[in-house]
């Protein structure tokens, strides 16, 4: 009796689980991400509370692309932690090499999702490093963050810009019937 082979089918739930799951595992809560997401929009939108900032923050794990790059970057992480890379790549990881760009790149993945506010916003975080990236960026801990602190940042920035789209949107449609804006209006209220 010959077994046949399942067809391979995606579990998007799986997907998101796993995601939410690895992030955690690897230290990473999605508060300390919106505290970043605090810090890029507040002075923007005076009114904005971390409940938004929290509900952007997964709104964007909520994306496949962005749970691809979240698991394909922690798994990174992990094997350059137990040593199981190839030469010279384990050294590049290991040692977050800075002409080493690939993981910047698996980050762009994400913040492309959200257009180019996400970009500056990306840029801005990863120069400054505060809060939870600091700490991830931290090479004394025993743990190995080359990707995560990328992806960490670009999370915070997507969510970032996803506000400031939302807020943009909301101005507008107070401002009077256009079809786009009423659209918009429209999405944003499905998808609080």
């Amino acid at each position: 009796m010959t077994l046949e082979k399942v067809p391979y089918s995606l579990n998007s739930r799986k997907v998101s689980d796993a995601t939410n799951e690895w992030l955690e595992k690897r230290g990473v809560k999605i508060e300390e991400i919106a505290e970043l997401v605090f810090m890029l929009q507040s002075k923007y939108f005076p009114g904005l509370t971390m409940e938004e900032c929290i509900h952007n923050v997964e709104q964007v794990l909520k994306k496949r692309e962005v749970q691809n790059a979240v698991i394909t970057g922690i798994q990174l992480d992990i094997l350059a932690e137990e040593g199981k890379l190839i030469q010279p790549l384990q050294d590049m990881i290991e040692n977050d090499e800075g002409l080493y760009g690939v993981d910047e790149v698996l980050a762009f993945s994400i913040v492309n999702v959200y257009g180019s506010i996400g970009f500056t916003n990306y840029g801005y975080i990863d120069k400054l490093k505060p809060g939870i990236l600091k700490r991830l960026n931290d090479k004394n801990d025993g743990h190995i963050h080359t990707f995560l602190d990328d992806i960490v940042g670009a999370v915070a920035a997507s969510a970032s810009s996803r506000i400031a789209h939302r807020k943009q949107a909301e101005r507008e449609a107070k401002l009077g019937g256009d079809p786009v804006k009423d659209d918009m209006e429209e999405q944003i209220k499905k998808e609080k």
